[in-house]
């Protein structure tokens, strides 16, 4: 008779992880492999990768959630690899092919077609995308062999850098260097190019290498993590502040930090400001000033935006166990 399972107990952790998402796995499954390592009981990426795509997967923890939506709309980093002269269902090397060219291009015409798709541009969506429709994600839609119409999205191409070619041969290719905003699909932008060049493409390698102000050397792959204690698991997670490194930091003293988190506003001397992030001793006015949150001030007064529970802030201050 075997024994009973017994499940991993569940700790309050907060900070963020800076994951080096393997090939294969969903962001998702890499979120609840990190989670269960380091038995967390809550926890958020900051934007998903396809289980093809590789690298920068930032996961917060604990309080760390509040903050990741500053970092689904941050600027990413990719490398990636066209493969010229072949299309796919997916636009990507999972996907079924649709049709195969010849590749005749130049090198020049390489440049020139590159040199277009830099800066502002429209793209279109992939079906095989996780983008929700009428409640529906669209990749549904595609498993059905449906094709609905979805509205041209807005984003920026930052930089793009090519890095290798090879125009003849069996398997011509791209490789590229990719600075974009939020919202850019690699996927189509690859597709987009080789049909700029006459011959079609699809992407055989994804890889994000920066997200943000987090980069790639800064990651840790899920075996590395596996392979760590407990204790030294916990030592790779960044703090919560992390997060906001952009915010401009305001200092309370003991009693405005509590009426602060409590959800009051602060008056004084400070200047207009977008982002701050705010931090105040908490218990004992001799303690450290810690992070209460992030807000922005206006006209002389501190508003806030997302803020830490007293709860998060204690085991923030705790010792881990």
């Amino acid at each position: 008779m075997e024994a009973p399972r017994t499940r991993a107990q569940r700790r309050p952790v907060h900070g963020v992880l800076l994951l080096d998402k393997p090939l294969g796995l969903s962001s998702n499954q890499a979120l609840q492999k990190a989670k269960w390592l380091l038995r967390a009981e809550k926890a958020g990426h900051t934007g998903t990768l396809d289980p093809l795509a590789t690298g920068v997967l930032p996961i917060c923890f604990g309080a760390a959630t509040k903050f990741s939506q500053l970092h689904l709309d941050a600027d990413k980093t990719y490398e990636t690899v066209v493969r010229l002269g072949v299309t796919t269902t997916t636009a990507d090397a999972e996907g079924d092919v649709v049709q195969t060219r010849p590749v005749t291009c130049t090198l020049g015409q390489v440049v020139e077609v590159l040199d277009r798709f830099m800066g502002p541009i429209t793209q279109i969506p992939p079906m095989h995308s996780a983008l929700k429709k009428d409640g529906k994600a669209l990749y549904e839609y595609a498993r059905n062999g449906e094709t609905v119409e979805r509205e041209p999205r807005h984003v920026v191409i930052h930089e793009l850098e090519l890095l290798d070619l090879q125009l003849d041969g069996d398997a011509p290719f791209l490789s590229l260097h990719v600075q974009c905003s939020k919202g850019t699909y690699i996927r189509t932008l690859g597709e987009d190019i080789g049909e700029a060049l006459g011959c079609g493409g699809h992407l055989t390698r994804l890889r994000r290498v920066q997200t943000g102000p987090f980069d790639a050397s800064q990651c840790i792959t899920v075996e590395a993590l596996e392979a760590l204690d407990e204790p030294r698991r916990r030592e790779r997670l960044l703090p919560v502040n992390a997060l906001l490194p952009e915010h401009t930091p305001v200092t309370l003293d003991g009693d405005n930090a509590g009426r602060f988190l409590s959800g009051l506003r602060r008056r004084g001397a400070w200047p207009d400001q977008e982002q701050v992030a705010i931090y105040g001793p908490v218990g004992e006015p001799a303690s450290t000033p810690v992070l209460l949150g992030s807000g922005h001030t206006k006209a002389g007064e501190l508003i806030p935006g997302r803020l830490l529970s007293p709860i998060e802030i204690q085991q923030i201050l705790e010792p881990a166990t």
